[in-house]
This record gives C-alpha cells, sequence and structure tokens, in this order.
C-alpha cells in the first residue's frame, strides 16, 4: 500500500465523520432527450463502501448515469440522495470525477493541480506541498514541471487523477479511465484506486473491461437500454449473473 500524503483525511476520520455521503439513493432515476428516455426509472441504493462497477453494452447509459450522479446533469424525473439529502454545493465540493479522455490546462503537471486547489479554495502556502505529494503518489513527482499536455497518455491520466485526489474527497467518480491505457498505464491506475478504497474513499468506475471488473470491484451496477438489470455483490454477479443479457455480456456474446 502506498504512503498517502498528510493532507489526506485517515480511514478512521471517514469512518467517523457525521457527515458521511452514503448512501446514495436514486429514485425512479429518469433523464429524456429528443423524445428517447436515456436513462429510465433507475431505483438503486448503493451503501457500502469500496470500489463500485457501472457496467454494460455500449450505449447503455453508463456515462450519463455517472454523470447525474455526479450532478453535471439533471434528471428528468427522479431524485438523487447523499445520505438522505439532495445534491448541493456542500455535497458536489466533496466528490471529484476523471473522465475517459483527460482534461488538462497549458500548464506544467504541478501547476495543472494547484489551479484546482485554488479553484477549492485552499490556501496558497499550502498548494505547492500538497500539488507535488499528489504527484509522488501517482509517480509523476519528476514530471512535476513538464508541460502536461506533452506527457504521455497513460501519465495524462495519473495527472488528472493526481489532481482528482488532491483535493482528498470522499467520492471519486471515473468515466472508462484506462479505455485507451497501455497495461503498465492501466495497472498504475487500478492501484491508485485500490488504495483510494483503503483509505475510505468511495469509487464509483464506470468500465467496459471485464477483466478490470473482476479485479476492481465490490459490487456491479448492469444497465441495459437506460434500465438497471442487476445490482449485485461482484462475487455473485461474476459467478451467476441472473440476467440473460448480463450472462450474455459477461460470456461474449452480442446483446442488442
Amino acid at each position: 500500500m502506498l504512503d498517502y500524503p498528510r493532507f489526506f483525511a485517515t480511514p478512521e476520520d471517514r469512518a467517523l465523520s457525521s457527515e458521511r455521503l452514503l448512501p446514495l439513493e436514486l429514485r425512479r432515476l429518469s433523464l429524456q432527450a429528443r423524445g428517447q428516455r436515456l436513462i429510465d426509472s433507475v431505483d438503486l441504493k448503493v451503501q457500502d463502501p469500496g470500489i463500485s462497477v457501472i457496467m454494460g453494452p455500449n450505449g447503455s447509459g453508463k456515462s450519463l448515469l455517472l454523470r447525474l450522479m455526479h450532478g453535471l446533469i439533471e434528471p428528468t424525473e427522479g431524485a438523487i440522495l447523499w445520505a438522505g439529502t439532495p445534491m448541493n454545493g456542500q455535497i458536489r465540493r466533496r466528490q471529484a470525477m476523471v473522465f475517459q479522455k483527460p482534461v488538462l490546462l497549458r500548464r506544467t503537471a504541478a501547476a495543472n493541480i494547484t489551479h484546482a486547489l485554488s479553484l477549492r479554495g485552499v490556501g496558497r502556502s499550502e498548494r505547492g506541498s500538497r500539488a507535488f505529494e499528489a504527484l509522488q503518489l501517482a509517480g509523476l513527482e519528476r514530471q512535476a514541471f513538464t508541460p502536461a499536455r506533452v506527457l504521455s497518455g497513460g501519465e495524462q491520466q495519473r495527472l488528472c487523477l493526481a489532481r482528482a485526489l488532491s483535493l482528498d474527497p470522499d467520492i471519486l467518480f471515473l468515466d472508462e479511465p484506462t479505455a485507451s491505457l497501455d497495461p503498465a498505464s492501466t495497472l498504475a491506475i487500478e492501484r491508485l484506486l485500490i488504495d483510494a478504497q483503503h483509505r475510505g474513499i468511495k469509487v464509483i468506475v464506470v468500465t467496459h473491461d471485464v477483466g478490470q471488473a473482476r479485479r476492481l470491484a465490490q459490487d456491479v451496477v448492469f444497465l441495459h437500454h437506460g434500465r438497471l438489470i442487476e445490482y449485485q455483490s461482484a462475487p455473485r454477479f461474476f459467478e451467476r449473473p441472473e440476467s440473460d443479457v448480463a450472462r450474455s455480456f459477461m460470456a461474449g456474446g452480442l446483446v442488442l
């Protein structure tokens, strides 16, 4: 396990907090656009720590559901509750998200992190040390003063994850974070996610990679055509999916 920077809350601190965000509840959550129901009446309650994986065929609504959870888009119908409270500014500040394609400023690797910290209201005197420690966490300390956009694809994605973790979120969302990465970069990202959940951060990740889901997941949300088909513990889901569509997906078949 990695040694975390001193600015991270300990698992004990998170467990004792009276403001925990879990459970996450989706109540009849729907999203409609251009007459099409993209997310269809999803009821879901996620209450356990660790890593939750959202899976399903292409076009099943995985990324949309993640963005709804994070408050980036508003649902057409239904509600999202964090420990019984609707999304608000305070809750959003306790979350972070990493997208499939790295989103980086035309600045150095370190400056990308210090900028995010400044937006979060971290004092100037603390930003530099927090940024460097986050870079150390991701194995990028030697690239601290390298322009972020000249880093390799894997390094850019690790930088995005380091930036998210520098905010010390309670909830971390990731949308296909290793979709276009080589095996070594994928492994580095997965190790960071496993360590994050050991430190008490709730991780919710979208992936199409069954092998990755097997390595990471404590529980699995399976979507198809915007509907929640299954929500199971990972061992149960991977051993014996209950639905025909999930069984076909896991077997590598075509899912229409």
